[in-house]
């Protein structure tokens, strides 16, 4: 389906020595080994020029189409997991999505390299993604150094005109955590009251009061990203953290 994908919609087609879909194995074999230039010329018996070229050639393409395939959803529809969940419905019924950060581990110049050093002093990208409650990616940039904070990453993207960012219509938010700010569009939980999942099943799924009660809805609704991340993150073609 990706070769095929990559023949409609991009320039990319059979060169003099290789098929599309020898391009598009290379490309995974670099990617899903974490192989070097070295191990993909011995592996695939071309030359370090032809080796490099291809990597980069799919990786613009495959780039190229998250315009296509990475795109927000209907902001008029209410969710199918919010309308008939009544956990949910009504009070999430104008709620469009959720937003969080994950961290891509990364190599930098020795130069920036402390730049790039999240709270794990990992070497790490921070990546921002808004995603549905179908467990689909929306949003997604990446490229930020591993050192700058979440709430910088979104409240960059929000103020630039050119980020393409799929900002919430009059009367619909998204759901984030507190790292962010709570502010009109965006919905982060109360600060200082029990929120993550783990503490109301640590006292019997026990609720204590409307904000607490708020505050499990909303981690158990944000959880949709947390999932999304996991799949992510257990693939063999993500080097994440």
């Amino acid at each position: 389906m990706l070769i095929q994908v990559l023949r409609q919609q991009t320039a990319l087609q059979n060169s003099r020595f290789l098929t599309l879909k020898e391009q598009v194995m290379i490309f995974i074999y670099v990617i899903s080994q974490k192989a070097t230039n070295r191990m993909a010329m011995e592996d695939w018996q071309h030359s370090g020029s032809t080796i490099s070229i291809v990597f980069t050639m799919i990786c613009k393409a495959i780039a190229y189409l998250s315009h296509i395939f990475i795109k927000p959803p209907n902001f008029d529809d209410v969710p199918d997991e919010i309308r008939f969940n009544p956990k949910y419905y009504p009070y999430f019924q104008d709620c469009v999505g959720t937003i969080d950060g994950t961290h891509i581990t990364a190599h930098a110049p020795s130069n920036v390299v402390n730049n790039f050093r999240g709270r794990k002093s990992n070497v790490t990208i921070n990546m921002l993604v808004v995603c549905s409650f179908n467990m689909l990616f929306t949003y997604v940039v990446t490229g930020w150094e591993g050192a700058i904070h979440d709430s910088r990453v979104l409240t960059t993207q929000l103020e630039d005109p050119n980020s393409e960012f799929p900002h919430p219509p009059p009367g619909k938010y998204y759901l984030v955590d507190s790292r962010y700010s709570n502010k009109l569009g965006y919905l982060a939980p109360f600060r200082n009251i029990p929120y993550h999942l783990r503490d109301a099943r640590r006292r019997g799924g026990r609720i204590n009061g409307p904000t607490e009660l708020f505050n499990y809805k909303h981690a158990s609704l944000r959880n949709r990203i947390e999932r999304c991340f996991g799949v992510l993150k257990a693939s063999s073609l993500f080097f994440g953290s």
